[in-house]
């Protein structure tokens, strides 16, 4: 009886991990191929500002960054994991990181997982405290 009931529990947690990834792959931004404008800010530490364009083949933000060598990072689960943007580097002592906006929203993606469209507009803001 045991026995019947650990591979009913296990069929079904297999056919939800099935569900979970269609779901995913259904409902993940799109990215766009061939060139593309994008519009990166970024926000120091002393709240100034520095804005960058460019032209980009990227389908992904992170390779946008690093092929223009506005950003440098560490590779994690998620990708790229952003330690120093436009010369400045995030002190781990301070709890400093790279918070990435689009449109002043939060985007809940690394780097190497956020698609850009033509016209995207980015902001790379130095956070301080997890």
């Amino acid at each position: 009886m045991q026995k019947k009931q650990t591979k009913i529990a296990g069929i079904l947690l297999v056919l939800c991990c099935v569900l979970a990834l269609i779901v995913f792959f259904q409902t993940r931004p799109d990215t766009a191929a061939g060139e593309k404008h994008i519009t990166i800010s970024v926000v120091h530490s002393d709240s100034s500002k520095s804005t960058f364009s460019y032209d980009t083949d990227a389908e992904y933000l992170g390779e946008a960054l690093t092929e223009q060598n506005l950003a440098e990072g560490t590779e994690g689960p998620y990708g790229m994991f952003i330690t120093t943007v436009d010369g400045e580097t995030a002190d781990d002592s301070k709890e400093q990181w790279w918070c990435i906006t689009k449109g002043g929203e939060m985007v809940n993606t690394g780097a190497d997982q956020t698609p850009i469209q033509d016209q995207d507009q980015f902001e790379l803001t130095l956070k301080e405290g997890y």
